[in-house]
């Protein structure tokens, strides 16, 4: 959530992370479409 408010659009990750990072992601994006 705090990479999407301050608008950080990228992030290096091992590729087993890549799914959660992806899902943290667009929660954040959900969340603050609702604000």
């Amino acid at each position: 959530e705090f990479c999407h408010i301050i608008g950080l659009d990228y992030v290096s990750c091992s590729p087993y992370r890549v799914p959660i990072a992806r899902l943290a992601a667009a929660q954040a994006e959900m969340k603050h479409r609702e604000d």
